[in-house]
């Protein structure tokens, strides 16, 4: 048998990688400056981000550092009634960066189980303290208007995580295998089937878009829900723009598209298919259940406390946020793997978010005030957390204006 000469090395696969997020992620714009956000387990990756950054024409990269075994600490250790404190400056950084018209990439790796241990009420003041100072920026975020990136990375206890029963040095070594495979990283011509796989993704929410149903209603396993979608809504996916015409991909992978859901217009049962890492708690075993679009009922096989502490972040964390179909196929749900992480894991099973909506999903939201979007029925909150409910049970019928009802998903997979 001839070798495969299309194989290639990790080096290889890593700058393919970092050249993704930076020229398709991010889709950099000569003269942009860019901020770097990296857990300092990542930096041979973060660095190798800035260089690619520079490469393809930025003005100024910088890296703003994060460190598990630092929150840890905080959290376990530090007094009570100190947790609404912020470091202003590491948001700031954000902001600076948003206000010059520059562009942000984050890479999110963390430990899953980093904070199982301690007393999820401490996390929860935090993240509230920090979702209020962020605002701002993350209005940005949720308006498209700069080019922004999620990617991840391995970190020695997340893989060991993914892969136990082997040394650690393997486990983080399957790891990439799998981030690789995931965005394509691992093939020649990655840049290439970007492109054509961004392009199936438009013309899928395009189709969408297009029919403009009143609701869509899934039923599979115990979920049997229906969520109503927001008046003129767009559905997203794949690549945006910011207002400056820049294209950029918000996460890379992504399989999904998505849009807003109508505020006041959820109901039924809905019980998520795979766990949710959420601030280094697994929750597992998710059934809420949803009347006039609030939550009225909700309870988990495990993690139940830290769940209904998100749900409790604010009124609008009472309500959905987005609603994103995935197909079953999709490369992360063919791999059999589950990453504990929402980045890749919500890139496996059609999902549903809690909180707050993304403007760009309302025709013309960027420019509504909050009023003016919630009239529309999009929904404004502190915090956005996706979680999963697809599989290959799942149908999804589009529910039209007129009433009648059309099928998008059989067993988990686009009849559309």
């Amino acid at each position: 048998m001839l070798p495969d000469v299309t194989t290639l090395s990790f080096e290889e696969k890593l700058h393919n990688y970092a050249r993704l997020a930076v020229r398709v992620g991010l889709g950099l714009r000569p003269g942009q400056r860019v901020l770097v956000q990296a857990p300092v387990d990542t930096a041979p990756l973060a660095r190798l981000l800035v260089r690619e950054a520079y490469a393809a024409g930025a003005s100024f990269a910088d890296v703003r550092w994060d460190d598990d075994d630092v929150q840890l600490a905080r959290f376990a250790l530090a007094p009570e009634g100190s947790f609404e404190q912020l470091s202003r400056w590491r948001v700031d950084a954000e902001l600076e960066t948003a206000e010059a018209g520059g562009a942000v990439i984050a890479i999110r790796a963390t430990n899953p189980g980093l904070l199982s241990g301690v007393d999820p009420s401490r996390v929860t003041a935090h993240q509230r303290a920090l979702a209020a100072y962020r605002k701002p920026y993350s209005l940005q975020v949720m308006t498209n208007r700069l080019n922004w990136n999620l990617i991840s990375a391995p970190v020695p206890e997340w893989a060991e995580l993914m892969f136990p029963g082997l040394s650690r040095e393997e486990a983080v070594a399957r790891q990439w295998d799998a981030i690789f495979a995931a965005t394509r990283a691992d093939q020649p011509d990655a840049l290439e089937q970007w492109q054509a796989h961004l392009a199936d993704l438009q013309r899928r929410r395009d189709f969408l878009t297009e029919k403009q149903y009143a609701a869509l209603h899934f039923r599979g396993g115990e979920t049997d829900l229906t969520v109503g979608l927001a008046d003129d809504h767009i559905w997203g996916g794949g690549a945006a723009q910011t207002p400056a015409g820049i294209t950029f991909t918000a996460n890379i992978p992504t399989e999904e598209v998505w849009t807003a859901p109508h505020r006041e217009r959820v109901d039924g049962v809905v019980v998520s298919t795979k766990p949710l890492s959420y601030n280094g708690v697994l929750i597992e075993g998710i059934r809420i259940r949803f009347e006039a679009g609030r939550v009225v009922e909700a309870t988990a096989a495990s993690g139940q406390d830290t769940l209904l502490q998100m749900i409790e972040t604010d009124e609008g964390s009472h309500r959905l946020g987005e609603v994103a179909l995935v197909p079953h196929s999709s490369p992360i749900s063919r791999s059999g793997l589950f990453f504990y992480n929402t980045l890749y894991d919500e890139n496996a099973a059609s999902h549903i978010a809690i909180g707050s909506a993304y403007r760009f999903n309302v025709r013309g939201g960027v420019e509504m005030t909050t009023e003016e979007f919630a009239a529309k029925g999009g929904n404004d909150s502190l915090t956005h957390v996706d979680w999963m409910i697809g599989s290959g049970e799942m149908d999804v019928d589009g529910l039209t204006q007129s009433g009648e009802r059309e099928p998008v998903m059989r067993g988990g997979e686009f009849v559309i």
